[in-house]
């Protein structure tokens, strides 16, 4: 008997044989199935196993699944699928809420159609240039990835036109309308044929994506694939803490006696966000902030920072972690309750993936004790209160981060590439690679972890070397955004009346 795998589907359950849950049962091109073995894509996830049969067929499909779910290949096949690439014109449109999301969709696209022939995929978004985007438009595109924002801007000015979209996806919905972004998706829906497929990602399925589905959606299909964290992949904790001091002296006491090497601290408001951060910092702990008030310069440093491990703790509101992609995450800490229980799951979802183990914990008040309860119901678990450790180690310093970064005045544009950078450290009498950690490469600036330790001498041959014969100059990124020093400065400048 063949083995079988059971998900939950709009609302009934679905059983798939393993048989039917490969890749080689769908009916995909010779192209497309070799490059999916070539990539190690063999058993479908939940995901995939509901959706991509549905896609395939031409269905409206909204999808609810957590970050990590493997969403992004299950649309993105159903994009390659349906292509004609003798056109090139715009055929499907995927908005994604933020810049770095839309990044990293783009480029699963792009290295699943790697064995087809001329597959154009093009990256619009805010905080590039207008004008190079108007451009590569103007040669053609086949698939566009974008922010809703950068997208209407296109689409108002004329130089994107969508009459040719068969497709449209929307990736991480709920997000896109917690930002602010329906009137711009309204626009944009209304600038692509009626006679489309369109596809709805969501975390989360509330009331406003029901109403964007039941607009924009024909007869949509429904698959969820929300897995419950269990045990043995993340050790959940709940702390009460009924005012803002306890809070902070929690929060410190927890990332003392546990010293992760990368942590994320749910906050729910920026205001909240950025104070939290900075209370951190002048504790000694290398924090940063991540909100929607960041400009785009900064909260690309902030995420480079992060994700290579030279800041150890990252404190940001559910919408500004969209498109945060580590994949070892020591501890998510909810400072306070989620609004909403699936947005709980979906926080906590962001440690112990991929095979690793995590730790969630949670701050409520005593009067929040029936959110506690919701929780127990949705995730089938008995929550009691757990001790905080000992309030003597407060006295104790916070372990500082193994890295740092550095910062080069030279990027893509000028053809700079991760081994250009590697080799000018690790030449003649320069550090070793073990020292040299993430490399990152914008279009007009660099960043490269590397062991704290071995700063000065990487400052040395970054600065009295060359790359691609060029001499940049190189320095270390240390403190918080100055965006966020100009927020910080702003509001220490309000005094009442």
């Amino acid at each position: 008997m063949p083995e079988t795998n059971i998900f939950l589907y709009t609302g009934f359950i679905l059983t798939v044989s393993a048989n039917q849950s490969s890749f080689a049962a769908l009916k995909l091109s010779p192209e497309l199935l070799r490059n999916l073995t070539s990539l190690g894509y063999v058993a479908m996830t939940p995901i995939q196993a509901q959706s991509l049969p549905l896609i395939l067929t031409g269905k409206d499909v909204i999808g609810q699944a957590k970050t990590g779910s493997g969403k992004t290949a299950a649309f993105a096949l159903g994009l390659l699928a349906k292509l004609d690439r003798k056109k090139f014109r715009v055929q499907g449109l995927v908005l994604c809420p933020t810049r770095e999301l839309a990044d990293q969709v783009a480029n699963a696209i792009r290295e699943l159609a790697r064995t087809l022939a001329n597959v154009k995929v093009l990256t619009l978004t805010g905080g590039s240039p207008f004008g190079p985007q108007a451009g590569s438009l103007e040669h053609g595109a086949h698939i566009v990835v974008g922010t809703p924002g950068r997208v209407d801007d296109h689409l108002r000015k004329g130089t994107l036109k969508l009459n040719d979209v068969n497709m449209l996806v929307l990736d991480e919905a709920d997000r896109m309308l917690d930002m602010g972004f329906q009137k711009e998706l309204d626009m944009i829906v209304e600038a692509t044929p009626a006679q489309r497929q369109t596809l709805m990602f969501s975390a989360t399925f509330q009331d406003e994506i029901k109403a964007v589905a039941g607009r924009i959606m024909f007869a949509p299909e429904r698959v969820t694939a929300l897995e419950m964290h269990d045990s043995d992949t993340i050790e959940q904790y709940f702390y009460i803490t009924n005012d803002a001091a306890a809070r902070l002296s929690a929060l410190r006491l927890l990332l003392l006696e546990h010293q992760p090497e990368s942590a994320v601290v749910f906050c729910n408001t920026k205001k909240e966000t950025q104070e939290l951060a900075e209370a951190l910092r002048s504790h000694g702990f290398s924090a940063l902030a991540i909100h929607g008030d960041l400009e785009q310069n900064d909260r690309d440093r902030t995420l480079v920072r992060f994700a290579n491990k030279s800041v150890a703790v990252l404190v940001a509101t559910d919408v500004a972690a969209r498109g945060l992609d580590i994949a070892a995450l020591d501890a998510v800490i909810n400072y306070q309750l989620a609004s909403d229980d699936e947005v709980h799951v979906h926080r906590i979802g962001r440690t112990g993936r991929a095979g690793s183990t995590g730790i969630a914990m949670t701050f409520y008040a005593d009067k929040e004790r029936y959110k506690v309860n919701r929780l127990e119901k949705l995730l089938g678990i008995s929550i009691e209160a757990t001790a905080l450790p000992p309030i003597a180690l407060l006295e104790t310093s916070p372990v500082k981060p193994a890295m740092v970064t550095l910062q080069i005045d030279g990027g893509k544009k000028q053809k700079i590439r991760p081994g250009d950078i590697l080799g000018a450290l690790t030449g003649e009498h320069g550090i070793t690679g073990k020292q040299v950690g993430k490399i990152n490469i914008f279009d007009s600036c660099a960043y490269v972890a590397v062991s704290i330790n071995a700063v000065s001498a990487a400052l040395k041959k970054l600065n009295k070397g060359k790359l691609k014969g060029r001499a940049f100059k190189a320095r270390r990124v240390d403190g918080q955004p100055e965006n966020s020093r100009r927020i910080a400065r702003r509001r220490a400048s309000v005094r009442p009346r």
